[in-house]
């Protein structure tokens, strides 16, 4: 049993305010009570953010050279420590031990490196004429994370945000505090000088709502539900700080009639339970040409029911639980009321898989013959949950692809390449991958409507923390 009674603030860990309430953390595999943790007020917020207003002055006249040198030292001690991350992963959200040493750990990683890359090479100012353009860090950014990547989400707010000059508050998810712990080390054991970074736990309604609300906050990033963006906006409002969101999403994979239908649908099933589902880019909206439909089904039905659901510690399972209780019961929700709404279930269903007794696990559920306008191709369900929608016409398959309120990514399978592009141009989402291409997280990420605003990632990531001066001279 674990039991984290302590928030890192002003460089110490310290106790939370007076009459902290506690949170269980529970082992998503087996419903176990593996530890509580403390969970904070707004006077913790107001601690955190007096710390890192204090330490903003300093930290933001740093020269790149000093930040450089601290990343390198976060850098160092990350890897240091990556075992010990993909085991907290594993326990806290229940991903398979060989996607959280395969992905989960080294993507954080990669966000430290790619904000490093960023920082070394980053035009803080131009010049215009006889004049100049400077880029300055914005101030205090509170910083609001997800639990179903944490490590990565954390580290790509984190690292461009004290990179440019900032200094932050982090409250990750309570859903998934031992990562967030073990990233908190890290920073203390690279020399962070005090206040620079913060880090508190709570719940949206009080611990990100004074958070989005508070004066001496110049930003917000968050990532996580369109619900939990809106509310953070609204918080936002009255001290009209900047918000960046990265949102829901409901991504649209397009399979072409001159495209490889056995192995698009088999790239779309394996990324769409990845994680079991718990991806906001997960192609969960599969449009298939009529004439391909039965083909694309088939292949469908077989890739899910050959991926081993089972305990995330075996190396050999590779879909673990859904991540807690509320999710859990809220996917096997939407595979009732995909049945209810008469879409045909495939493989899958609203039961756990044979052998198993405990533990959020849910089998990976194909839906085929789904209409655009029914509630599990229109909700994010955020499970090993994928709908198969037939279309006739390309014209058709991209206006189904754009009948969404969200717009974070689509997929694009086509034969002919500048086919492939020029459906993609035509796709209203943040991001399209081509053809299986592989993720570039140095690239811009983020959506398009309800999917959220601002970028994360690479230079446009980076400089959602610096404010824009013109100098005249």
């Amino acid at each position: 049993m674990k039991t984290l009674n302590r928030f890192y603030i002003d460089g110490k860990w310290v106790a939370p305010a007076h009459g902290a309430t506690f949170h269980e953390i529970v082992n998503p595999a087996d419903e176990t009570l593996t530890g509580t943790l403390a969970m904070g007020a707004a006077a913790d917020v107001d601690h955190a953010v007096a710390a890192a207003r204090a330490a903003f002055p300093a930290w933001s006249q740093t020269t790149r050279e000093e930040r450089i040198a601290l990343l390198e030292r976060i850098i160092e001690r990350y890897r240091a420590r990556m075992d010990d991350i993909a085991q907290a992963v594993r326990l806290e959200i229940g991903a398979p031990i060989s996607l959280c040493k395969g992905m989960h750990a080294p993507v954080g990683l990669t966000q430290l490196e790619n904000a490093l890359r960023t920082l070394r090479d980053f035009v803080f100012e131009r010049k215009h004429g006889q004049h100049c353009v400077r880029r300055e860090p914005i101030g205090v950014a509170a910083l609001i994370t997800p639990w179903n990547w944490p490590l990565n989400q954390i580290a790509a707010k984190v690292a461009p945000a004290i990179a440019a000059g900032c200094t932050v508050v982090l409250k990750p998810s309570e859903i998934a505090p031992l990562d967030a712990v073990l990233f908190a080390e890290i920073m203390h054991e690279a020399g962070t000088p005090a206040g620079v970074f913060n880090m508190i736990f709570g719940d949206g309604r009080i611990v990100g709502s004074a958070l989005s609300a508070h004066p001496d906050v110049d930003m917000v990033s968050i990532t996580g539900s369109t619900r939990a963006g809106v509310e953070v906006a609204r918080d936002a409002a009255a001290t009209v700080k900047r918000v960046t969101q990265e949102l829901g999403g409901k991504s649209p994979l397009l399979i072409l009639d001159d495209a490889d239908v056995r192995a698009a649908m088999k790239s779309a099933v394996v990324q769409c339970m990845t994680n079991s589902g718990q991806t906001c880019v997960a192609p969960t909206r599969v449009l298939v040409p009529r004439a391909h439909l039965d083909e694309a089904v088939a292949v469908a039905a077989a890739v899910a029911d050959q991926l081993t659901v089972g305990d995330p510690a075996d190396p050999a399972t590779r879909i673990g639980p859904v991540s807690n209780r509320a999710q859990y019961d809220k996917v096997l929700r939407m595979i009732r009321v995909g049945v209810e709404e008469g879409a045909r279930l495939v493989t899958g269903g609203p039961s756990r898989p044979a052998g198993m007794s405990r533990g959020f696990h849910i089998r990976p559920t194909i839906f085929a013959d789904v209409h655009n306008d029914m509630a599990i191709a229109r909700e994010e369900i955020f499970g090993p949950v994928l709908a198969i929608i037939a279309y006739d016409s390309e014209e058709e398959a991209v206006e189904i692809a754009n009948d969404t309120p969200y717009g974070l990514a689509a997929y694009v399978y086509s034969g002919d390449a500048e086919r492939a592009r020029r459906v993609a141009n035509r796709l209203r989402a943040g991001m399209v991958r081509i053809n299986g291409a592989a993720a570039d997280l140095s690239l811009p990420f983020g959506g398009y409507k309800t999917s959220g605003n601002g970028r994360e990632y690479g230079d446009e990531g980076f400089a959602e923390y610096l404010e824009i001066k013109s100098v005249m001279c």
